[in-house]
C-alpha cells in the first residue's frame, strides 16, 4: 500500500532553552497528529529520527513520543539514526512497513536538542559521524572534511568561493519568509563572500556564511495507507523514493564526485518516471554550501564543474525554472539533526498543498527532496506529489 503524508507539524528552528529534547518531540507529534485529525490511539507504529551521540544524556529515546498522549502507550517506537539523514531514515522506515503492511498509519517525528552543550561539543559529536578512526581521531571536523572538498572542487575546476556565496546570500534571502528559520535575515551576497570579523574563516575555503547553524528543532508528519488517504482534506505521497549508501572512509571514495547523491537522484527521478527538469521545486541538503553545490550536478542541473550555471542563469532563485530551497535550506532554516529530514518532507508537503504561506512557489505540483547523512554517505531521495 502506497503512503500519503496527511498531517504534520514544524516547531520553530533556533536556540530553545526552555525546550528540552522531550518538549521538542512531544510538541511536534501532538501537532502532527491534531493537523490530521487523528486519535493518538488510531497510531500502529512511531518512528523518531534522532542522531543524540551525546548532545543530550537520553540514550533511549524512542518511547518518549509516548509522552505526547497516554493514548500511545503500548504502541511500537523505534529510534532511526542515519547522521543528518536519520529524519528522511525514520520516514523512509514508516513508509516500509505501510507497504509492508504492518502499518496503516504511522507517526514520524524528527527532532534534536543540539545547543544544550559547548560549541566544542557540538562540533566533537558531530565529528564523530565521520570515519573516525581516519577522520575525526585525526582532529578532522565536518567543516574540515566540507573544506577539503570544497578544495579539491576548486582545483578541479577553479575557485568557487563567489559561487558558495551567491547560495548563502540566495538562502539567507530565502529565510527571511520562512516563520520556521532560525536566521530571517538577508546577508546580501558581498557580506557572504567577504571574509571579516562576522563572517571569519572557519576551515578553508568556507567562512562562517558557508556553514549551517547549530539549531534545537523538531518536525513531525502522520503517514496513512492508500485505503486511508482519501478519507483526509488533503495527502501528498512519494511518487518515488530512493536510498543510497556509500562507504564511510572517505580514503575509499572520490568523495568531491557525490556519486552517492547522483545515484539515488537518478534511482529515484527513474522510478518517478520523470526528469529534474519536471520539479517545481526541491528541498536539498546544504549543510555546507559546497554541498548545495555539488548536489546541483548530482541532480543533474548542471554538468561536473558547472554547478554554478544554474545560479548564474537564475534556474534555481524564487521566480526561476527550479527554485531550491525556497525554505532558506539548513543555512538559514537551521539544521536541528535528526529533524531536518522531516522539516524537508513537511516544508514540501506545504508547497504541495498551497500552504506555504511567503514561502509559496506557484503551481507546485512536483517536490524533489534530498537528505544527506555524513559527506555523501546515506543519501535520500523523494519525489512527492499531491493526491487531492
Amino acid at each position: 500500500m502506497k503512503p500519503y503524508m496527511v498531517g504534520w507539524s514544524h516547531l520553530p528552528f533556533g536556540k530553545h532553552p526552555e525546550l528540552d529534547l522531550e518538549a521538542l518531540i512531544t510538541h511536534s507529534a501532538r501537532g502532527a497528529l491534531q493537523d490530521a485529525g487523528l486519535a493518538a490511539g488510531q497510531v500502529d507504529g512511531i518512528w523518531l529520527g534522532q542522531l543524540n551521540g551525546g548532545f543530550v544524556p537520553d540514550n533511549f529515546c524512542a518511547s518518549l513520543v509516548l509522552q505526547a498522549d497516554d493514548e500511545l502507550r503500548w504502541t511500537p517506537a523505534t529510534r532511526v539514526e542515519n547522521a543528518c539523514a536519520s529524519g528522511a531514515a525514520a520516514i523512509d522506515a514508516a513508509c516500509n512497513a505501510i507497504e509492508a503492511g504492518r502499518a496503516k498509519v504511522a507517526l514520524v517525528v524528527g527532532a534534536e536538542k543540539m545547543t544544550g552543550i559547548s560549541g566544542p561539543e557540538v562540533t566533537r559529536v558531530l565529528g564523530n559521524a565521520s570515519y573516525v578512526r581516519e577522520e575525526a581521531a585525526i582532529g578532522l571536523t565536518f567543516p574540515g572534511i566540507f573544506g577539503m572538498i570544497a578544495q579539491q572542487y576548486f582545483e578541479r575546476y577553479g575557485d568557487h568561493s563567489a559561487t558558495m556565496a551567491r547560495i548563502a546570500a540566495k538562502n539567507h534571502a530565502n529565510g527571511v519568509r520562512n516563520p520556521y528559520a532560525q536566521m530571517r535575515k538577508d546577508l546580501g551576497f558581498d557580506f557572504c563572500n567577504t571574509v571579516s570579523d562576522k563572517n571569519p574563516m572557519i576551515a578553508a575555503p568556507l567562512r562562517m556564511t558557508d556553514c549551517s547553524l547549530v539549531s534545537d528543532g523538531a518536525a513531525a508528519l502522520v503517514l496513512v495507507d492508500e485505503s486511508l488517504a482519501d478519507q483526509f482534506p488533503r495527502a501528498v505521497g512519494f511518487r518515488a523514493r530512493a536510498q543510497v549508501n556509500d562507504y564511510l572512509p572517505m580514503s575509499r571514495r572520490d568523495a568531491a564526485s557525490f556519486e552517492g547523491p547522483r545515484r539515488a537522484w537518478e534511482q529515484a527521478l527513474n522510478q518517478a518516471g520523470c526528469n529534474v527538469h519536471d520539479l517545481s521545486f526541491a528541498e536539498i541538503h546544504d549543510c555546507f554550501t559546497i554541498a548545495e553545490l555539488l548536489t546541483y550536478e548530482a541532480m543533474g542541473l548542471a554538468g561536473p564543474g558547472q554547478g554554478e550555471r544554474p545560479l548564474l542563469d537564475g534556474t534555481v532563485y524564487p521566480g526561476g525554472a527550479l527554485p531550491v530551497n525556497p525554505s532558506g535550506g539548513l543555512k538559514a532554516k537551521g539544521h536541528p539533526i535528526g529533524a531536518t529530514g522531516v522539516s524537508m518532507h513537511v516544508l514540501s508537503a506545504m508547497q504541495l498543498c498551497g500552504e506555504a504561506g511567503d514561502l509559496q512557489v506557484p503551481g507546485a505540483k512536483l517536490a524533489g527532496v534530498f537528505n544527506m547523512g555524513g559527506l555523501a554517505v546515506a543519501n535520500y531521495v523523494s519525489i512527492l506529489e499531491r493526491r487531492h
